[in-house]
């Protein structure tokens, strides 16, 4: 058994629940088609969870919830404490909440760890005049993400050492940002990192949205010594797009709150998730961890090789699957060939599948080929892909 599948399996017998039940989509047919009445092609995504590409379809369980949700009135704040609970319950944390997204949670965990709960200072931001407002990152963990961050009015501070955290902080110093897809970027490895933050006093948050699986991650970070983990809702979870969670400390958890929607003056109103995204949210955490590890795994490696079977059918082409080190580590799988050889560029070989039909998207064009996910596939799309791979190597 390989490394990634191995850590995958052992991962998901840790939440409480977890049984053998098929990961079906089980999707009724729509008597509407609302992107034809728009004129918008869809997409078979063997990409991945990307936020632009619509990141992931919701299971029947978890639309049925929404729906359930849609049909009735509900005090939001009673709402996300209850749910808050069950989250909590089924990972094995302190406290949750749930948020508009990862983005979201980052945004949600500064403000918490700036303003607290101080009904004043909540009003201020991003406004910190007077309040600790400096995050220290480790150097190679500045990303586009960060602006989530920055958006509660702090001031990020790159260290690139362990010394380097020591030093710099102080009393303007907020909290601690990890960003975990950046772990071999650094000189900081991620459980160094909330060590120091407890060496310090300083709350830790670590940005872990695509890192499911192994499931064991929910809890795996806060147990390293993180005080807050910020995780998406909509990927391979299968939630809601617009959903993410907050997990952690209790007293933090509940400042992020307080900085929160529904409280109108506060940096997180724009943050909304309303009683559909946050039952959504619930419904499919329930639902993920019922599934049954090896088999999603195995079906996992199937797509890969249905596809490689195809694309290795041409001449001078080679597929091999992979699972990545950080973020969605899944099998996934690269397919490579000579240009010169085959006569066609990777680059035109990806505007082939996207302008064809169906339209079909990858997960990444290389010097020598592209790069599939398979994991948002619908049944029976592998040996869609595989097909039109096939042909447009051959075409060409």
């Amino acid at each position: 058994m390989k490394p990634g599948r191995r850590r995958f399996l052992k991962s998901m017998a840790v939440l409480p629940g977890a049984a053998a039940v098929p990961d079906a989509q089980a999707q009724t047919t729509p008597s509407r088609d609302v992107y034809r009445e728009l004129g918008i092609r869809p997409l078979i995504n063997a990409a991945g969870t990307y936020t632009y590409l619509s990141a992931s379809l919701m299971p029947r369980p978890v639309v049925e919830a929404i729906e359930s949700a849609s049909r009735r009135y509900v005090n939001l704040g009673e709402l996300q404490g209850a749910v808050g609970r069950k989250i909590s319950a089924l990972i094995g944390c302190e406290a949750a909440i749930v948020t508009a997204g990862a983005a979201s949670a980052l945004l949600l965990a500064t403000a918490a760890c700036v303003a607290g709960k101080d009904k004043e200072k909540i009003a201020r931001l991003p406004d910190t005049t007077g309040m600790k407002n400096e995050v220290i990152l480790p150097k190679g963990h500045r990303n586009g993400y960060d602006h989530a961050i920055r958006n509660a009015g702090v001031k990020l501070v790159e260290a690139e050492t362990a010394a380097d955290v020591a030093r710099l902080a102080g009393e303007r110093t907020a909290m601690l940002a990890y960003f975990n897809v950046h772990d071999v970027d650094g000189k900081i490895r991620v459980d160094e990192y909330a060590a120091l933050g407890k060496k310090l006093g300083i709350p830790t948050l670590i940005d872990a949205a695509a890192d499911i699986p192994p499931v064991e991650n929910y809890s795996r970070f806060l147990k390293m010594g993180y005080d807050l983990a910020a995780f998406s809702g909509g990927k391979v979870l299968r939630g809601p797009q617009c959903s993410g969670m907050l997990l952690g400390r209790k007293d933090l958890i509940e400042a992020a709150a307080a900085n929160n929607n529904p409280q109108t003056d506060s940096v997180g109103r724009t943050s909304k998730v309303g009683k559909e995204e946050i039952v959504g949210l619930w419904a499919a955490l329930e639902y993920f961890v019922k599934q049954d590890p090896a088999a999603m795994w195995k079906e996992w490696e199937r797509r890969c090789a249905t596809i490689a079977a195809q694309a290795a059918s041409v001449a001078g082409v080679k597929a091999e699957q992979f699972v990545p080190v950080t973020a969605n580590a899944v099998p996934h799988l690269k397919v490579t060939w000579d240009g010169a050889a085959v006569g066609l560029t990777p680059g035109d070989a990806v505007r082939k599948l996207r302008e064809g039909d169906p339209r079909i998207e990858v997960r990444a064009t290389l010097a020598d080929g592209v790069e599939f996910g398979v994991w948002m596939l619908e049944p029976g799309e592998d040996e869609i892909v595989g097909r039109r791979l096939r042909d447009v190597l051959r075409k060409a």
